[in-house]
């Protein structure tokens, strides 16, 4: 069943039931087999492995996009040696959506080590996406060497400083943002002064019932300080979004779904489709975790979210590769 950590961490465990105490709290059971939408003010949820059952107009709400994140093309290592396939399966699992999304968010280390074919790979692979549109922040994988340059120049076209921007789509306001620039080994990610303040001026003149999307690879919030998962000025940005009734954070990074709501704020992780990571203090250091071969689609996913036009919170839906 689902668990409510003392520190309001969600965290995925087995189990078939839905709490209905609250829309917020139903979002925990995403990665366990239940979506859940707010329609006309009616909580409703349909299990996850039902879906592809489903009428898509009973689940529909007015934008839908999809997550993916830390794809680590290049990584050819025990844990996953061929991230090409699962990055693929990940593709399959969107493309089997009941309705196709509007756009994909890589939520960053699109590659491993910032090598030209590495990115060729992924962009080839998300040529087969039912979703066209595909937004990207980088991972700190991303910008290796370069400071992300090439990673500016094959994705970054538009974009403000490092690579952090914003747009609207129906009636949602997206910003993605940059945490891994200068990112010293073992650190907290950071953004730095000047997107701050440029993110500031950006929300300034949004009204206070816009939904907020921020999307950014490393967790905005304190999942785990001591192996860096974390950004040092995330409260700073976050105060800048205080007055939105509705403000989703999704992250990567960690390659493990967990969840944290913190009033008007919804926090989400999503897993990877290369390789797991420990949870938070597990092992001696974060890492590719090796799970025996049966496994390993069943821990590494993408993320599904749904938003209809006045209600407060997007439904967040995990699924697994298998």
């Amino acid at each position: 069943m689902a668990e409510r950590k003392s520190n309001g961490i969600l965290r995925d465990q087995d189990g078939d039931g839905i709490d209905r105490r609250g829309f917020l709290e139903c979002m925990a059971w995403a990665g366990t087999g239940a979506f859940c939408v707010m329609q006309g003010g009616v909580l409703k949820s349909f299990c996850m492995s039902r879906i592809g059952e489903l009428d898509a107009t009973k689940m529909a709400g007015e934008l839908s996009f999809v997550q993916i994140s830390d794809s680590h093309m290049g990584f050819n290592k025990a844990a996953n040696p061929d991230v090409a396939g699962t990055l693929k399966a990940a593709v399959d699992k969107i493309n089997g959506l009941p309705k196709a999304p509007e756009f994909l968010l890589h939520t960053g280390d699109i590659s491993h080590l910032s090598r030209p074919e590495q990115f060729d790979t992924v962009d080839q692979i998300l040529k087969g996406a039912s979703a066209k549109d595909v937004f990207y922040v980088p991972g700190e994988h991303d910008v290796l060497d370069d400071d992300g340059k090439q990673y500016l120049e094959r994705y970054g076209k538009g974009t403000k400083g490092s690579g952090w921007y914003s747009f609207d789509k129906k009636g949602v306001h997206f910003v993605g943002l940059v945490n891994v620039v200068n990112l010293k080994a073992g650190g907290l990610g950071t953004l730095g002064g000047e997107q701050l303040e440029w993110l500031e001026r950006d929300v300034k003149q949004l009204k206070s019932s816009t939904p907020i999307v921020v999307f950014a690879h490393i967790p905005l919030w304190s999942v785990y300080p001591e192996w860096g998962w974390g950004t040092e000025d995330s409260a700073q940005a976050l105060g800048y979004l205080k007055k939105f009734g509705s403000v989703t954070v999704l992250n990567g990074h960690i390659h493990q779904t967990m969840q944290k709501v913190e009033g008007n704020v919804t926090f989400h992780t999503a897993r990877s489709t290369a390789f797991p990571q420990p949870q938070p203090g597990s092992a001696p250091s974060p890492g590719p975790m090796k799970v025996p071969d049966d496994q390993l689609r069943k821990v590494l996913g993408i993320t599904d979210v749904n938003y209809s036009q006045g209600q407060h919170a997007l439904a967040v839906v995990d699924s697994t590769l298998g």
